[in-house]
C-alpha cells in the first residue's frame, strides 16, 4: 500500500482548497498512478505556524510502479501544477502532497538537490490530520517500525 497525504489551505490555480484538494486526488489517478481509494476531506487547524487559514486534508491510497525517489518528483510535479511554491516551512500553500508510507518500506536517501526522502513519513506519528483520514483509508495499517495502528497513535495524541 502507498499512502499519500493530501492538504491546502489557500486558493490557487485549480480553485479554493478543497477544489485543489479534489483536484490533486484526480491527478492521483493518471498514469502512472492510480487512486485506489481517498479519505473525505477534512478541515484542520494549522501545523506549526497557526496565524493562516484553516487547512483541507485527505489521505490517499496509491498504486505505482515509480519507485519512491521517482513517485516523489511525482508528487511535486503535481503540486507545482497545483500552483505550489516553496516558502516558509509549515506556511500557507496551494498544495502540499506528502509520501507517508511506500509498501512498508523503511527507506532514507539524503537529499543533495532536493529534500531527503524518508519513510515511513517521520511526521505520521505526530499529525491528527494526517492520522484520522489514513484511518479512513487504512483501518489496519501499521507503522513499518512502531508497529502501532492509526488508532493507537491518535489515541495517544488525545491523551
Amino acid at each position: 500500500m502507498i499512502l499519500v497525504a493530501l492538504g491546502s489551505n489557500i486558493a490557487g490555480p485549480w480553485g479554493s482548497p478543497r477544489e485543489t484538494v479534489l483536484q490533486a486526488q484526480q491527478e492521483l489517478n493518471h498514469f502512472p498512478l492510480r487512486l485506489r481509494q481517498a479519505s473525505n476531506l477534512f478541515i484542520t487547524t494549522p501545523f506549526g505556524l497557526l496565524n493562516q487559514p484553516d487547512f483541507v486534508n485527505a489521505v490517499a491510497a496509491i498504486e505505482t510502479a515509480l519507485s519512491p525517489a521517482a513517485l516523489l518528483r511525482k508528487l511535486q510535479w503535481i503540486e507545482r501544477l497545483a500552483g505550489r511554491k516553496r516558502g516558509r516551512k509549515w506556511g500557507p500553500r496551494t498544495l502540499d502532497l506528502d509520501l507517508l508510507d511506500y509498501h512498508g518500506q523503511v527507506y532514507h536517501q539524503k537529499g543533495l538537490v532536493q529534500k531527503a526522502l524518508v519513510l515511513p513519513h517521520p511526521g505520521i506519528v505526530h499529525r491528527l490530520f494526517v492520522l484520522q483520514p489514513l484511518r479512513e483509508v487504512a483501518p489496519e495499517w501499521r507503522h513499518p517500525i512502531l508497529n502501532r495502528t492509526a488508532q493507537n497513535f491518535i489515541n495517544a495524541l488525545k491523551r
